[in-house]
């Protein structure tokens, strides 16, 4: 069967350091983080968290950002349309809200707590053809754009929306606290002296359609794994994420040395920083140019791979590295880590997100040829 090209047409998100695309992208070149500190999330402690401040509900918030992707598109109707949602716990924080408030689970809408909770929300806003949603944890909105870009690729749909979606969820943050790592400052990825992440919440959007637009950005690679090492930590040495890039790679014929920028999953814990960067030595030296922008987003779990996909989209068409923030004195010396946003030509960048399991996910994007 012939390979369609892929493209993303139009994207537009909202997360705690911006409210567009526009927002958050200048927020992460000039060093302004979305994280803030909170005290009644978990008891005698206070911890650093990505909140979007809003004044209705996210779900509200998520039907306005789709609503913009689609009527900025060329689709005189979405029929044609496959949904393909991300999320990590789904509507689980609706639930949380109802039970607290409640004390017991009469009043639960069991079709609104679900990982396609989010698909069923707008699947009644939209008239699209049909949906399906994924849940792998961190990787959950990045296998989504996977999926998408396997449907297109492969003829099977022409237009798919992909939505990444997570929102605070006191399960979510009391569990990454249970595993000791949540930091009460704004994280620093890949510093020596990093001590933990950022939960946050955060929507993505992205249109991909198989013919390109003015502007377009082409997906071009998709990349998977699963390295089993450890249920909440990766390899040491970064096996699982060297694949999944490798894979990426030669999805898309794209050789290591032409990749301009990466923008890693860079949590701030311990354990991922050091592996990924392991991982990222190994296939590419010192010769691409790295950063992750969670010190400024903060780790929005199931949207973390839709997210850094627009991040990625805009660094390319603005032809900007992105710049990590809080990094001082960073544990790798060998990696090109980018300190401040700098204005550079290139064609290719890779999005790594790394997930619970050893699930791994990789996906390159380029300038149309």
């Amino acid at each position: 069967m012939p390979k369609n090209s892929v493209f993303i047409n139009g994207f537009e998100s909202v997360c705690c350091a911006g409210e567009s695309c526009e927002e958050l992208f200048e927020a992460i070149c000039t060093h302004q983080s979305g994280i803030k500190t909170f005290s009644e999330f978990i008891s005698d402690k206070q911890i650093a968290l990505g909140k979007i401040e809003k004044p209705f509900s996210i779900e509200a918030l998520l039907g306005l950002t789709c609503k913009k992707v689609l009527e900025q598109s060329n689709l005189e109707n979405f029929e044609n349309t496959l949904l393909v949602v991300g999320s990590s716990v789904g509507g689980m924080q609706t639930t949380e809200s109802i039970f607290l408030r409640d004390h017991h689970y009469k009043n639960i809408n069991p079709k609104l707590h679900a990982i396609d909770t989010i698909a069923h929300i707008l699947s009644q806003k939209f008239s699209l053809k049909d949906d399906i949603s994924f849940s792998t944890a961190c990787t959950s909105s990045a296998n989504a754009l996977g999926y998408a870009y396997e449907m297109i690729a492969k003829g099977v749909y022409e237009n798919v929306l992909v939505v990444g979606f997570d929102t605070l969820s006191l399960t979510t943050i009391r569990g990454f606290d249970a595993l000791g790592v949540l930091s009460s400052r704004p994280c620093q990825p890949f510093d020596v002296n990093r001590d933990g992440m950022n939960v946050a919440e955060g929507i993505a959007v992205l249109l991909l359609q198989h013919q390109p637009q003015k502007e377009s950005i082409e997906l071009m690679g998709v990349g998977y794994s699963s390295d089993a090492h450890h249920m909440a930590h990766p390899s040491p040495d970064g096996a699982g994420a060297l694949c999944a890039m490798q894979k990426a790679l030669k999805c898309a014929n794209v050789e290591s040395c032409d990749v301009g920028y990466i923008n890693a999953h860079g949590t701030g814990t311990t354990a991922n920083d050091a592996s990924e960067a392991n991982a990222i030595e190994a296939l590419f030296g010192s010769s691409v140019n790295v950063s992750s922008t969670k010190s400024i987003t903060g780790h929005t779990l199931g949207a973390a791979g839709a997210l850094e996909a627009i991040i990625c989209v805009m660094a390319l068409q603005k032809q900007m590295i992105p710049p990590n923030t809080h990094l001082v004195e960073p544990e790798n010396k060998t990696l090109n880590f980018v300190k401040v946003a700098k204005a550079h030509t290139f064609r290719y960048a890779l999005s790594n997100s790394l997930a619970f399991g050893g699930n791994n996910t990789s996906l390159l994007f380029g300038l149309p040829q």
